[in-house]
């Protein structure tokens, strides 16, 4: 991501049919509502809003049995898969608002197929609660907004979502958790397995956010990749942000948010954006999706003051 102006397109993703309750199709509204695209352009950036993304059909033949809702979440996906690889080849930051978290199946495929054309690795920093890591042979609900990695990573079973025979879209080694605190007993071991880096909060408490998002960002610099970033409201503490059906106790702060969100922008390597798991049914006056909206613009170049160097820090 360059510091300076960038091509941003915004993607709406209303699908909810992912997770169990209803709402998230909101999300786009109210993200839109609450100024996103205004606060990109006062930082200086060229914005398009691209509309919210329709799903393909998909054929009545298909199906993935234990998968909640496979139909409809699977022609989401395959629709913001083409969105995703489209405006990434055409030079923009996509940011996909959303909808629950099924649609980065999507989203993380289209940019990864443009990495891999243009030689480079892409990595994903998955800031959640939730490790997403399930498939339907280990999943206790079924929801397919809990199968997103483990579909990117190509785990067994999870093909039919994209209509083919799909390679592994993203390395699970270059897939960096942070802020983990609900994994299910089966989803731990696959984790495991498949050396996903993931972060806890007990990571996050022992060695705080800003080291844990430094190492994430030097890994990524030293294969030259690009970054892939896919924000849960529920990274953050239901106290600050209560828009979302799936709380877990003791997120991130809005000042820790804000400090991963500044240093990722910072290091440049920003290549798209998810924006997941909103669902303005449970928000407090939108308090949820404006602070979403600040973490964007944060993301993407606001802050209080120029950064002091640190030899001023030190006298």
């Amino acid at each position: 991501m360059d510091q300076t102006a960038l091509s941003i397109a915004l993607i709406g993703a209303p699908v909810e049919a992912g997770a169990s309750q209803p709402g998230c199709i909101m999300g786009p509204a109210a993200m839109r509502t609450a100024g996103i695209g205004r606060a990109l352009e006062d930082l200086g950036h060229q914005v398009r809003d691209l509309g919210d993304t329709a799903p393909d059909s998909i054929t009545a033949g298909e199906t993935l049995e234990g998968a909640r809702n496979f139909t409809e979440v699977a022609g989401h996906v395959r629709a913001l898969e083409r969105q995703s690889y489209a405006a990434a080849s055409q030079g923009a930051i996509p940011i996909f608002m959303g909808g629950d978290h099924s649609l980065s199946m999507g989203s993380v495929a289209g940019v990864a197929r443009h990495a891999r054309e243009t030689g480079r690795e892409l990595f994903v920093l998955w800031l959640d609660a939730h490790a997403d890591f399930n498939t339907v042979a280990t999943s206790p609900t079924g929801n397919m907004h809990g199968m997103s990695v483990a579909a990117l990573c190509g785990l067994p079973g999870l093909e039919a979502i994209y209509g083919r025979d799909a390679d592994r879209l993203v390395d699970p080694r270059s897939v960096h958790m942070l802020g983990i605190r609900s994994v299910d007993p089966l989803e731990r071991a696959a984790l495991t397995a498949h050396h996903v880096n993931v972060a806890d909060m007990r990571a996050v408490d022992e060695f705080g956010l800003a080291r844990l998002t430094r190492r994430v960002i030097e890994a990524v610099k030293a294969r030259n990749g690009m970054l892939h970033v896919s924000l849960d409201v529920d990274f953050l503490d239901p106290d600050v942000a209560p828009a979302v059906g799936t709380t877990v106790p003791g997120g991130a702060t809005v000042r820790e948010a804000h400090l991963v969100m500044e240093l990722l922008h910072e290091s440049g390597t920003v290549a798209s954006l998810d924006l997941v798991e909103l669902n303005p049914f449970l928000d407090e006056r939108g308090r949820t999706a404006r602070l979403m909206v600040d973490l964007t613009a944060s993301l993407f170049g606001r802050q209080v003051m120029d950064r002091p160097t640190r030899s001023q820090w030190s006298d």
